[in-house]
């Protein structure tokens, strides 16, 4: 991973917590994972940059993050999750910081997944503007309602965490459409969040789909480790190392570079 990395590698999903941060009522209440922690621990793997995804448990209050950012000096990016009346001010704020893309959680029981068409609709015109993307933490059931969105405008989907795609599940003929339409259109594929997906270490049950799903993105997936992985308890946390396996199995080398090295430059550099 390190070699790979090259002292200039990108883990594309992070989040930060602050144990003092007001969280959303009936989720999991975090522990302190300030940005000095996943700074050293990824920089002893040759990742230098990280994409701090707001997590759901702060809502739309991206405080933690932002503050994150501006501590990074520079050197991460950001994706936010936004309330419709966000001002055009707070948007070029956000931007000056980092932020390069806007959360739409459809999975977490705080997410923001309703009246979703009109919330899309009405940032996406704004968004575009700076150029930003929209993140997708979806299931394959949803894909088809993500690619009639984007098939009236110009705003790249990025689909989180396989698209959803667990390790058991069959996809119908309809979501292998829209998630086809999605790469047609430009869309791109986050590897991540394996343990998600039905899916236990060494996550060897889902090579397969992964192969098969990152196949329709060429030059357009990035990796992202997860980290502080929710899903587990503070103090059993997978190694970090751990959830790139399944990317150095299924990818040769130069595949594994781009993937960790050139695509996320484009994407958020």
């Amino acid at each position: 991973m390190r070699e790979v990395a090259g002292g200039v590698g990108w883990d594309s999903h992070v989040h930060v917590f602050d144990a003092q941060a007001p969280v959303m009522p009936g989720h999991y209440r975090p522990v302190h994972r300030p940005l000095a922690d996943i700074e050293q621990l990824a920089g002893h793997h040759g990742v230098a940059h990280l994409v701090l995804v707001q997590p759901s448990v702060y809502g739309c209050d991206n405080t933690v993050m932002l503050e994150a950012l501006r501590q990074g000096d520079g050197r991460h990016r950001g994706v936010a999750v936004l309330e419709p009346g966000t001002t055009d001010a707070q948007l070029a704020s956000m931007h000056s910081l980092g932020v390069r893309g806007v959360r739409f959680n459809l999975v977490s029981p705080v997410g923001n997944d309703r009246d979703i068409g009109a919330h899309f609709r009405a940032l996406a015109p704004r968004i575009q503007a700076l150029g930003w993307h929209v993140q997708w933490y979806a299931r394959p059931a949803h894909w088809p309602r993500i690619a009639d969105l984007h098939a009236g405008c110009q705003v790249t989907a990025v689909l989180d965490h396989l698209a959803g795609a667990d390790a058991n599940t069959p996809l119908s003929g309809e979501s292998r459409q829209a998630l086809a339409q999605l790469a047609q259109g430009g869309a791109w594929l986050k590897l991540s969040g394996w343990y998600r997906l039905a899916a236990h270490a060494p996550y060897d049950a889902l090579d397969a789909r992964i192969g098969e799903l990152a196949g329709l993105f060429p030059a357009r997936t990035v990796w992202g480790s997860d980290w502080p992985h929710t899903s587990f308890a503070p103090d059993a946390l997978p190694d970090y190392a751990s959830v790139w396996e399944p990317v150095a199995r299924v990818f040769d080398t130069a595949q594994q570079v781009e993937i960790m090295r050139i695509c996320p430059e484009v994407l958020y550099g």
